[in-house]
């Protein structure tokens, strides 16, 4: 954390009927990601929901 920001390495990512693919937020720790996954899916959605960490080498916003 050199420049002020939190590190929010973990990801949930939710993929629609159609296989679109799209971040639903980030997290700082897997526990925390693995929770929301867990609690969209629990909500009768559709959609599948997993958690991903993102790479050390990764730019992603």
């Amino acid at each position: 954390m050199n420049d002020g920001t939190a590190v929010l390495p973990w990801l949930v990512i939710r993929q629609d009927d159609n296989g679109n693919r799209y971040r639903v937020g980030r997290y700082a720790t897997k526990a925390e990601a693995e929770k929301i996954a867990n609690s969209l899916d629990e909500n009768g959605h559709k959609q599948l929901y997993w958690v991903e960490k993102l790479s050390e080498n990764s730019t992603a916003r």
